[in-house]
């Protein structure tokens, strides 16, 4: 029986992605996402200065990522879209749901001290 030499190196290896179970794509088993790792890149950093970044990720993965992003473009970036329309959603439902008026004034009087607090409170 021979063996190719080769084989071991041409043998596909798994792109380190993961959905997590709100639909969020991680990288690596880690708590990355997807849309951090391509956005880091096309903000021009390359996978060492991701991983430098985020040590919690490994490089190869990183380069795998990269070129899953690269081969895949249009299914990735549609990927993006969804997620950045999920995102905006989410702030309208939470603006929708919580006032956020007066909260700069009551946040600055907790900053200058108890006493300011208070009269915050009591609207003088």
């Amino acid at each position: 029986m021979e063996t190719n030499a080769t084989t071991p190196l041409t043998e596909a290896q798994p792109v380190p992605l993961q959905v997590d179970i709100d639909d969020v794509i991680r990288v690596g088993g880690t708590r990355v996402t997807l849309d951090t790792i391509v956005a880091a890149f096309r903000e021009g950093a390359t996978a060492e200065e991701i991983v430098y970044q985020y040590p919690s990720l490994d490089l190869a993965d990183v380069y795998a990522v990269i070129g899953h992003y690269l081969q895949r473009r249009s299914d990735v970036e549609a990927y993006l879209r969804r997620r950045q329309q999920q995102r905006e959603e989410v702030r309208e439902q939470n603006e929708a749901r919580f006032d956020a008026s007066g909260t700069r004034d009551r946040l600055l009087a907790r900053r200058a001290g108890p006493e300011t607090v208070t009269d915050a409170a009591a609207g003088c």
